[in-house]
Order: structure tokens, then C-alpha cells, then sequence
């Protein structure tokens, strides 16, 4: 069953809504973690939805650019978080990190705190700093946070073929957008004027009314929409921004908001992060 709001013959498909939306605005992001966050990315794709109106690409705003840059897009999400329009965003990068991580440095099991000191040691969201270039000892502490490709996170062992957020320059990998995004992700949260609600860390169960934002997993959706000449980059944030969008229309984002784990599992995940979108 395709959940591309641009093929309304299928969507009749989907079962009624058996309650109101949560949400009135749909963001679907495929992230990168290449270059700096002021280089304008060709991979670094976003689309929008507002109601139940098809999936169209925001493309960046900044005079003489075709492309977005990550602090450019940063800035425009924590516009449109700020607006009073509940908004659910999906985003393709990890959100946070295997409990393993936590236990090799002693860090507390707080959601928040791990970003300040991830942040710390890898500065990942200043203007000219690159993945890479903390990698390599060059700036930041990196060396002080590393990670073993080993490690996976529960939700990634649960998909099945998700790589490790420490698993860099392997095709699939999320490792750089994730090393790139985590710290803008705590920008955002910092600086959003209205309250955002961080999916799972924030709770399982987003009050009423808020935004949400949540990591994403593009696989475990883009074969329901038809490509429809989009390069891959624009097919994987489209098809976040669709299934967001039709699985809340029809009454059935409750049950990927509240996935069936053990109280262990869901303990972890609180912790690690889940993808929206697994069972």
C-alpha cells in the first residue's frame, strides 16, 4: 500500500481515522554530515506537508544558493517549530547513542546531559567545523568520546540492517550525519521558542498540542512511495514527510509513538533513542 499523498487512489486504501490528527504540519529531513555546517549540501534534503496537502520541497532561502546548508537549516526548523502549528519532524540521523557509550564514560543516564557533553567534546555545530576534523584529533576532544562500530543501539539490531552510529565511511552509514546533526539538534532545542518534544527522551506519549521531533529511518519507508524522478536524497526526505503525514491521518501514529517493548527495552530506549516508524 503506497502512503504518497500523490496518489489518492491508493490512499482510500487507508483505513479511517479513528481519532483527530495529532499533528498540522509534516517535516521529512535526509541529513548529511558532510563538510561544514555553512556548506551548501546536495544531499541535504528537506520536505514539508500541512495537512493533508502533498509533500513539497522547502528549499533553502539563502540569497544565491541552491542548497541547504545545515545551519542554514537548523535556523528554518526552529522558525517553523516555533510557530504555533503542532508539527511533527522526522529526521534521518541518530539521536543518540548505545548504552555501551554511556557505560565506557561514566556518563549518567540523561538524555540532555549526554548532548552538553557530547557537544563538548565534539563541536560539531561550529560554523566551520567538520566530522572529520575532530576525528583526526585536529580540534575538539574527540578522543576522549569514541565509540566502537560494535556497538548498536536496540532499535538498530531491531531494523534488522541499520549500521552503528560509530560505524563511519561504509556505504549506509549515518555515522557523520549524526555526529554532524546531534549537536544542531541540541541547538534547536535550546533555542525553539515554543516546546519541543525530543520522541522518546522527552516520553512515549507527546502531550497534546506540541511538536515533536523524532529520529527517522528512511528504509523502513521509502518503498511505499513511487520515485517519481526525485534523486534519492529527495525520495527518502519525501517519503519521511508521507509517511508521517498519512499515518497520522489515518489513526495510526499512536501505536509507532508507543511501540510494543519490555519495560527493560523500553528503559534502554528512553535512554538510546528509537526510530518512529519500528514496531
Amino acid at each position: 500500500m503506497s502512503v504518497c499523498p500523490s496518489s489518492p487512489p491508493r490512499l482510500r486504501l487507508v483505513p479511517k481515522p479513528e481519532k483527530k490528527p495529532r499533528f498540522v504540519r509534516y517535516i521529512g529531513i535526509d541529513y548529511s554530515g558532510a563538510e561544514v555546517p555553512l556548506s551548501p549540501l546536495k544531499g541535504l534534503r528537506a520536505y514539508i506537508a500541512d495537512g493533508d496537502d502533498p509533500p513539497r520541497e522547502a528549499t533553502t532561502t539563502e540569497p544565491g544558493r541552491k542548497y541547504w546548508c545545515r545551519q542554514a537549516l537548523t535556523d528554518w526548523l526552529i522558525e517553523r517549530l516555533g510557530e504555533d502549528l503542532p508539527t511533527l519532524v522526522g529526521m534521518d540521523h541518530g539521536f543518540s547513542f548505545p548504552l555501551a557509550y554511556f557505560e565506557k564514560y561514566g556518563l549518567a543516564y540523561d538524555w540532555p546531559a549526554f548532548l552538553d557533553d557530547f557537544a563538548a567534546h565534539w563541536p560539531t555545530d561550529e560554523p566551520y567545523m567538520y566530522v572529520d576534523f575532530v576525528r583526526n584529533g585536529a580540534f575538539g576532544d574527540g578522543a576522549a568520546r569514541m565509540g566502537s562500530s560494535r556497538w548498536r543501539r536496540l532499535c538498530e539490531i531491531r531494523t534488522g540492517r541499520a549500521k552503528s552510529v560509530f560505524h563511519f565511511d561504509v556505504p549506509g552509514s549515518v555515522a557523520k550525519s549524526t555526529f554532524a546533526g546531534l549537536t544542531q539538534l541540541r541547538h534547536i532545542r535550546r533555542e525553539v521558542a515554543r516546546p519541543l518534544h525530543c520522541w522518546p527522551f522527552d516520553g512515549f506519549t507527546p502531550p497534546a498540542g506540541v511538536s515533536v521531533a523524532a529520529e527517522a529511518y528512511p528504509s523502513l519507508v521509502s518503498h511505499l512511495c513511487p520515485r517519481d524522478g526525485r534523486t534519492p536524497d529527495q525520495h527518502d526526505a519525501y517519503s519521511l514527510c508521507a509517511w508521517l503525514q498519512a499515518t497520522d491521518r489515518a489513526g495510526r501514529l499512536e501505536a509507532f509513538l508507543r511501540p510494543a517493548l519490555s519495560q527493560a527495552e523500553r528503559q534502554a530506549a528512553a535512554i538510546e533513542g528509537w526510530i518512529l516508524g519500528l514496531a
